[in-house]
């Protein structure tokens, strides 16, 4: 976990940080709506992004 930053220990954060995090919400937003206009069930989008963030997390703690 020796990689994980805490947010309030880097503010400001730099432009760069900024335009990824807002890239990351603009592209998980764009394929939720892509995914609804599709067809998939609210409960499957919400289950494969809860999935995606759980995995993320472990990732994250046992490094």
């Amino acid at each position: 976990m020796s990689k994980v930053t805490r947010l309030r220990h880097a503010l400001p954060l730099s432009h760069d940080v900024n335009a990824a995090v807002s890239a990351l919400d603009k592209a998980i937003a764009d394929a939720v709506d892509a995914a609804k206009e599709a067809g998939l069930p609210q409960g499957l989008i919400v289950g494969l992004l809860h999935g995606h963030a759980h995995a993320q997390t472990h990732q994250m703690v046992i490094e």
